[in-house]
């Protein structure tokens, strides 16, 4: 059975400028200590939003129009650095469902997808026009559709890309191995029954 498939995402967006932005700033190591992934999205860019003694910084994500925001806008090679799973986790769970950026780092890409968190990639160019739109007025409406690979914001049309395999695993609702996986339990056992070595379990 799919899962939801994710075709569409709208909503407001906002703009984490810079290139570079590694998992270690998206969500500091000793926030990983955790025995689940619940509560995370509250340490997202942590350092780069609270001084040592808790204080807010200047950051879009401490801004109260930026509240609520369902869309990340970044720059590119966004989420390098570690491999850490927890990094899309934290951004899944403050509650963003989309991902804008440049460019991509290739696990982080893959960790996001089976999340059901759409990673698009537009060009430096649009990606500067659609930062600059919600910079100038935070209640823009963004429309990333993955069955076009387009931007809509503003009633501009921005073309996006997004690897095919990891565009047709959310659009068809098979994004998520494990439960693929766990759901094909009678398929597996019937595929062991018939090999050799894994006949006796």
């Amino acid at each position: 059975m799919a899962l939801a498939k994710i075709t569409q995402v709208s909503g407001r967006a906002v703009p984490v400028r810079g290139d570079d932005l590694d998992t270690d700033r998206i969500i500091p190591a000793r926030y990983m200590k955790c025995v689940t992934f619940d509560g995370l999205g509250e340490f997202m860019f942590y350092d780069v939003r609270f001084d040592e003694q808790g204080n807010q910084k200047q950051h879009p994500l401490n801004e109260e129009r930026f509240k609520g925001a369902t869309i990340l806008i970044s720059g590119n090679n966004f989420g390098c650095g570690s491999s850490r799973e927890h990094a899309p986790q934290a951004i899944y769970r403050y509650g963003i469902r989309a991902v804008i950026a440049e460019g991509f780092a290739e696990i982080f890409f893959g960790n996001s997808t089976t999340l059901s968190l759409p990673c698009v990639s537009v060009s430096r160019a649009d990606r500067e026009t659609l930062q600059q739109m919600v910079e100038k007025d935070a209640n823009t409406e963004i429309t990333v559709d993955l069955e076009k690979k387009t931007v809509t914001a503003n009633g501009k049309v921005f073309p996006c890309d997004i690897r095919e395999s990891a565009r047709q695993a959310l659009t068809s609702g098979h994004w998520d191995p494990i439960a693929e996986l766990l759901e094909s339990g009678k398929k597996v056992d019937e595929v062991a029954d018939k090999v050799g070595y894994m006949a006796v379990r």
